[in-house]
């Protein structure tokens, strides 16, 4: 029974969705958003800055977006910075749904050229985005110090933004 339970803990121990290491730090990257603004990694140094790969057809994203923009009223005036990489099939329907939704982050239609070349500069430093949401932090360097693939509660992302501020 020892055995059967000691190996179950080390398979969900493996299996986990989420890591805390050193992956590296952020990609540089620039768009140029459909408003013509452009934004950069750079525009966000000196910050704590969450990174979230989603999209509006995935329950367990939109079930996160809340969190998030509570997490961005909480903690904006402490250096935090949201910004999601969107994986819609079509942008009206991204920036409709960001709209009605109130987001109160950036969220950036990611299924361009430019779009999916910045996720692939973000997948050579954490691995594949095999699943979504997939979530990234980022400390103040601008290192990647924490991954999570799937849904996960504002909590869980505040105990890991908190100490890096």
């Amino acid at each position: 029974m020892k055995t059967i339970l000691a190996c179950t803990l080390a398979l969900a121990a493996l299996l986990s969705p989420q890591e805390k290491k050193d992956f590296g730090k952020r990609p540089d990257w620039s768009l140029t958003l459909p408003n013509g603004k452009k934004v950069s990694a750079s525009d966000y140094d000196g910050k704590v800055v969450i990174v979230d790969f989603w999209a509006t057809w995935c329950p367990p994203c939109r079930a996160e977006i809340p969190g998030f923009i509570e997490l961005q009223k909480q903690y904006a005036d402490k250096g935090l910075v949201i910004v999601g990489f969107s994986f819609d099939r079509d942008m009206d329907t991204h920036d409709k749904w960001v709209k009605e939704k109130g987001m109160n982050y950036l969220s950036i239609f990611a299924m361009n050229e430019a779009g999916k070349e910045v996720v692939e500069k973000f997948q050579k430093l954490i691995g594949e985005i095999e699943g979504i949401p997939t979530t990234i932090v980022l400390n103040k360097k601008g290192e990647i110090v924490y991954k999570h693939v799937g849904q996960a509660e504002k909590t869980e992302f505040e105990k890991i933004i908190k100490p890096l501020f």
